[in-house]
């Protein structure tokens, strides 16, 4: 936690209400994105539940599991959902612009332009916390390598046939999360913990509920008094007022109101299958449908609540005008979603159970690329964020004093100005160090000198002034410009090239199997109850 992040906290103990911490929105936000609260079966975290899933927030759609142990049950739940979102997904694969990407020519080795199709925009989903998250890469591998009665008609229990399609895309979102920045999958109470400090721990942040309420409690009421009635608060039932944001349930509505009505819905099948005339099996299947309309009305009412929540959240961060760098992190996820989708549609199988060493350690370093590209990026679009690293002697903010031509010694002299810069910061300087300042959206590197006398310091610029003997007009501030430098570079490098897939080590797995498809999982005690 950085210095300026515990500032905010006490201050928002303090003032009971949450402060922020920063002045734009650092994730991009969809027009129409699709709001996903699953519900899970307690002690059985791959047994869906029930969820509330749509666009409309007038208008969800509730998807219920009336006996999570009845795996015939649960494959409906499962089309459900397919039905559900694959339309959504599908609805943005078609709609491109023309793009251009770096590929690498197989005949001679080089990199060269090539002209392919890029979605216009992408399908973004958001749930209510981290474990739902979680439950979206979970769903996705339990999904993705089932088969169905046309691939295999010797399988027993076959999957409905849209289902291993909508758990390669989930798995595609699952893994997409990981990076950070990404906002194809986004969860509710990271968005808001990134954009709000709270005056409570960063475990009580993960409750969405106590999180509203330390960012817009009720009238009269401090933040804290609102998180606390927002965790703890139940009614005349003994029922939670703000149930927890999902996948998990409470105990209280599990023992005293699901589990009863579960029972009675499995008496009522019992005596369905039991009944020897019509008129009985008539009379039964009426209590059947009573009690799964008792139970879809219980997942309702639980599930409403964080629904609404989630949308509240929506509705805070999208007043929040978007940081410049958004749009280029939204870039990298269309491209992402349109690589999958060219994929699936190439008929590729999906994705492997484990990634192979060359897969896995090219994942990881585009993933620590991203992290050390956010964190620049975010500093350079908010003040409040840069204010974080000036304290931690990362950047600094100066007034130029004076600017004093000179030029590199060569056969071509290049400019090097010397600048002298005024500053009260504290930035770890020393013989060498490069600084960054943005211009034109692009980083200028500047090399540290000396300090002066009266402490001011000596920058020698190095890039960005044309190709001249004298310095392009702008490329150099001006004496009495206030100029922001950084100390860590504003776009990451690469790491060392890996080597092909086919190339791999046989201590780090051998080559890649390609004489045989990815089967089928075998069923797991994941698989059943």
């Amino acid at each position: 936690m950085s210095l300026i992040s515990t500032l905010a906290r006490l201050e928002a103990v303090e003032s009971g209400r949450a402060q922020p911490l920063a002045t734009v929105r650092h994730r991009h936000l969809s027009p129409r994105p699709l709001v996903f609260v699953p519900l899970t079966t307690a002690g059985e975290a791959g047994a869906p539940l029930g969820a509330l899933v749509g666009t409309d927030r007038e208008s969800p759609r509730l998807l219920a599991v009336a006996q999570p142990r009845d795996r015939e049950l649960r494959f409906a739940f499962l089309a459900e959902l397919a039905e559900t979102l694959l339309p959504y997904l599908d609805g943005y694969a078609d709609d491109v612009e023309p793009a251009e990407r770096n590929e690498t020519d197989p005949e001679t080795g080089k990199r060269v332009k090539v002209e392919v199709e890029l979605c216009a925009d992408a399908p973004q989903l958001i749930v209510p916390s981290r474990p739902g998250v979680d439950f979206v890469r979970l769903l996705g591998r339990s999904m993705r390598f089932r088969r169905t009665a046309e691939q295999d008609p010797d399988s027993p229990y076959p999957a409905p046939p849209r289902v291993p399609l909508l758990g390669r895309w989930l798995t595609h979102y699952g893994e997409r999360a990981r990076v950070p920045g990404s906002s194809l999958l986004l969860a509710m109470t990271d968005l808001l913990g990134r954009h709000w400090a709270t005056g409570q721990s960063h475990l009580e942040d993960k409750h969405l509920g106590a999180l509203l309420a330390w960012i817009a409690p009720p009238e009269g009421a401090s933040g804290a008094e609102a998180a606390l009635r927002a965790e703890v608060e139940r009614d005349r039932g003994g029922q939670l007022v703000c149930p927890p944001a999902g996948p998990a349930t409470d105990p209280a509505f599990d023992n005293k109101l699901l589990a009863p009505a579960m029972e009675l819905y499995d008496r009522a099948r019992q005596a369905l299958a039991a009944a020897e005339d019509g008129a009985a099996a008539d009379e039964q299947l009426a209590r059947l449908t009573s009690a799964e309309r008792e139970i879809r009305a219980l997942l309702r009412g639980v599930l409403r609540p964080t629904w609404d929540a989630v949308w509240d959240g929506i509705d805070l961060v999208r007043e929040l005008p978007e940081g410049p760098h958004v749009a280029d992190r939204w870039t990298r996820d269309r491209w992402s979603f349109t690589g999958h989708r060219d994929r699936v549609r190439a008929g590729e199988p999906p994705q492997p159970r484990r990634d192979d060493a060359v897969s896995a350690a090219q994942k990881l370093a585009a993933r620590e690329t991203a992290q050390a590209q956010l964190e620049a990026q975010e500093a350079l679009d908010d003040p409040l964020v840069l204010a974080g690293r000036r304290l931690a002697g990362e950047a600094f903010v100066g007034v130029v004093t004076d600017v004093v031509m000179a030029w590199s010694e060569s056969k071509r002299p290049s400019p090097r100005p010397l600048l002298t810069v005024r500053t009260d910061d504290g930035p770890h300087l020393g013989v060498g160090v490069k600084a960054y300042r943005s211009l034109d959206g692009k980083p200028q590197c500047a090399e540290f000198v000396r300090y002066e006398e009266d402490g001011a310091i000596v920058l020698r610029l190095l890039d960005r002034m044309g190709r001249s003997r004298d310095p392009a007009e702008g490329s150099v501030p001006e004496a009495g410009e206030s100029v922001a430098w950084t100390l860590f570079e504003h776009e990451q490098r690469g790491g060392p090239k890996l080597p092909e897939p086919e190339d791999t080590p046989w201590t780090h797995g051998g080559p890649p199997r390609t004489d045989a498809a990815e089967s089928a999982d075998a069923v797991t005690p994941e698989d059943l109850l």
